[in-house]
């Protein structure tokens, strides 16, 4: 029998089998997922560089000027000495030092084991708290304290595993300048959690879904996560083959979303509900396969402040559809 282009029979079958083989990859890759390998700026290899104000919203990633940071002379290991707590009516009971500067947590740290994931650079604009000294507020069990080993050496105080820090824009007892920095930094509570209004319990909704949507009065039908914070896409994303524009410092302003079980949503999409393995790690929830991401920006239930940031950010509606994107 004749062979396309004139070739051998071998030559017919071995084309044969690698279609084949790719055709089955395809149909087994959920979403298209790909593990390649990164381009040397982060940026995941078939996905253009974003450009200068690339639309991430936010500075270099820790919240404060590393050039201010060096010139502050707080900016440096000091005992925390007397713990004590603040009553803010912001934030809840807020723990400080001796001098009553407030303390604060990092979310990308862990408590079990204790670990500080604050670099070099990082602890320039966040100082790890020394453990030396360090003696519980009042009412609080002082079993609570221990310390870790910072990235400069420090023996950074914990409070119940979780190292504290101070933040380098804070001139004076009282300033809480690093809340909800990059969406990652919070004033710590004496037991270590994060410090949260007493009233904050009061108002949360009941059993809230990993997943839900709610009405928008600009926006219509928009996705919110577990807290009611709005859920957004990015545009520069794709679906299949599934891969992720945001990464490095734009990870610090838009926070990926955590897996969520398809069975803890309300009136989501259940097509192309998966979990996306980052190449950088993390695993993030999509929707239709488009990964889903949170805004920094974003204080409070309801905020979109996020939406149409850098014409590249927009709130994601019920079908993973960036609200309000040009098509």
């Amino acid at each position: 029998m004749p062979y396309p282009s004139g070739g051998s029979p071998r030559a017919w079958r071995s084309a044969s089998l690698v279609a084949t083989a790719a055709a089955l990859l395809a149909l087994t890759t959920a979403c298209g997922q790909e593990k390649g390998d990164q381009s040397p700026n982060g940026q995941n290899v078939g996905n253009e560089a974003p450009a200068k104000g690339d639309g991430y919203g936010g500075d270099g990633g820790y919240g404060a000027d590393s050039g201010a940071a060096d010139k502050d002379a707080d900016a440096k290991a000091k005992p925390a000495g007397q713990l004590a707590v603040w009553d803010s009516k912001k934030l809840g009971k807020v723990v400080t030092d001796s001098e009553g500067r407030t303390l604060y947590r990092f979310d990308k740290d862990t408590a079990q084991p204790p670990k500080s994931t604050c670099d070099a650079a990082c602890l320039k604009a966040w100082p790890a708290v020394a453990a030396d000294g360090a003696k519980a507020a009042p009412g609080v069990d002082e079993s609570l304290l221990g310390e870790v080993t910072a990235a400069d050496g420090t023996k950074q105080l914990t409070i119940d595993g979780w190292p504290m820090y101070r933040f380098a824009k804070d001139a004076e007892a009282g300033d809480a300048k690093g809340q909800g920095v990059g969406g990652t930094w919070y004033a710590a509570a004496p037991d270590g959690k994060k410090a949260a209004p007493a009233a904050a319990a009061d108002t949360a909704p009941v059993d809230p879904a990993g997943l839900s949507t709610r009405k928008d009065p600009k926006l219509g039908e928009i996705v919110v996560d577990k807290n009611g914070m709005t859920v957004y896409r990015f545009t520069k994303d794709s679906a299949w083959p599934m891969k992720s524009a945001c990464t490095g410092a734009c990870l610090d302003k838009w926070p990926v979303v955590a897996p969520v079980d398809k069975n803890d949503t309300r009136g989501i999409l259940k097509k192309g509900f998966t979990v996306f393995d980052r190449p950088d790690g993390r695993k993030q929830q999509t929707i239709d396969c488009w990964p889903l991401y949170t805004f920094s920006g974003d204080k409070k239930p309801g905020d979109t402040n996020g939406q149409g940031v850098g014409g590249t950010w927009y709130a994601a509606s019920p079908q993973g559809k960036p609200v309000g994107a040009a098509k």
